[in-house]
């Protein structure tokens, strides 16, 4: 079956991008659609090796927690764990096989941009697990730089406080506020202009609208 002209145009415009993740020492894939990115995702996982992942629309989306919950693989799951026993999970993250996330935004030549309140999943992808696999729907590409942070703030941030019940002020207008406010997501501001360790992050683009 031929590919809408939407399909295509997303096919096109994740090769280029590909190319320029390339470029970043990061690795990049295509999937038409959710279906074949859960493929892709659990490709990369082996028996016995262990998992984790941070708060993501996405993952539940393309079915990826189910699955490895369902894999022979050992599973860092944090909605299982007691705050008191918090820290020691945070300690094997850090050494994790696998730490799957999405990302908030990502540019035509090939950066991360991600917001995020506590800064686990941003510290994850910056160092710790030995490989980390970034999930995204092409809905989740800007043009640049100061688009993505305006894409993050005025449209993931703001959904992504109703789906956590935030009180913020975003939640209430459905755009950013810029606030200050106690349950703020927005706290720490990451660029991911490379991977300094040479295909370490892995990016599959789906050619699909997904999470936020």
């Amino acid at each position: 079956m031929a590919l809408s002209p939407k399909k295509l145009n997303y096919q096109n415009l994740a090769g280029h991008i590909i190319e320029n993740l390339s470029k970043r020492q990061i690795e990049g894939y295509y999937a038409q659609d959710r279906d074949e990115a859960l493929e892709i995702a659990c490709r990369f996982l082996s028996p016995g090796s262990t998992v984790s992942w941070g708060g993501s629309a996405t993952l539940n989306e393309i079915g990826f927690i189910d699955a490895v919950n369902d894999s022979d693989c050992i599973v860092l799951d944090r909605s299982q764990i007691s705050p008191e026993d918090m820290d020691e999970f945070y300690g094997r993250v850090a050494v994790c096989d696998y730490y799957y996330m999405s990302t908030n935004a990502i540019t035509i030549d090939g950066q991360l941009v991600n917001i995020d309140g506590n800064g686990n999943r941003v510290a994850s992808l910056i160092h710790g697990p030995k490989n980390v696999i970034v999930i995204a729907g092409m809905n989740k590409v800007a043009s640049d730089i100061p688009s993505a942070f305006k894409r993050v703030r005025d449209i993931a941030a703001p959904a992504n406080t109703v789906r956590l019940n935030k009180k913020t002020p975003c939640a209430n207008v459905g755009h950013c506020c810029d606030c200050y406010s106690p349950g703020c997501i927005c706290s720490q501001f990451v660029i991911t202009r490379r991977s300094n360790t040479p295909n370490r992050i892995k990016v599959i683009l789906v050619g699909e609208e997904l999470g936020f």
